[in-house]
């Protein structure tokens, strides 16, 4: 027990709800950013390597702390974000 109203098991679900919504924020930024405003998301090299760096610290996390199925799912967005740049970079 940390407090009375806070205890280890809710800290824990408070964390992966978390860190959940943020991962999911992030795909949902992106993911229409790429869908509909492409072009402000592909000619902004901040913006690029925010998501890199973002998918780039999934996959560190993934591989050190996590099962296989969630850095699967990491590692596959990832090489579909790695794809995307080198799509757009041959346009």
């Amino acid at each position: 027990v940390i407090s009375d109203q806070t205890t280890m098991w809710r800290a824990w679900i408070g964390f992966n709800a978390s860190h959940s919504m943020g991962a999911l924020l992030f795909g949902l930024i992106f993911g229409y950013l790429a869908i509909s405003h492409e072009a402000v998301l592909f000619r902004s090299p901040f913006l690029l390597a925010v998501g890199l760096a973002m998918l780039g610290g999934f996959f560190v996390l993934g591989k050190r702390y996590w099962f296989s199925v969630p850095f699967t799912g990491i590692c596959i967005a990832l090489a579909c974000y790695l794809l995307s740049l080198l799509l757009a970079a041959l346009r």
